[in-house]
């Protein structure tokens, strides 16, 4: 799955995007999630104010209650504003 980070979470983490293969066990937004958290402290990081942090798979806004099975692109970002 492709992994794509805006705005600050990118910078926290310090890369835009990233492919990675998860473990079976992850099948949410919020597991995907947690095993990002639980991979070191930029994620942990980037992380740390999750209720703020939205999600859009395959380009559609979602919960994080949303499972991913089937998607192919995760992308992860703080709220926005217009103006």
């Amino acid at each position: 799955m492709r992994l794509v980070y805006f705005a600050w979470v990118r910078e926290r983490i310090g890369r835009a995007s990233e492919d990675i293969d998860l473990p079976a066990d992850v099948r949410s937004v919020d597991d995907v999630i947690d095993f990002l958290v639980a991979r070191g402290d930029d994620y942990a990081h980037a992380f740390a104010a999750r209720k703020s942090i939205r999600a859009a798979l395959d380009k559609a806004h979602v919960s994080s209650s949303t499972p991913i099975a089937g998607a192919r692109e995760l992308a992860f970002f703080p709220p926005m504003t217009g103006g």
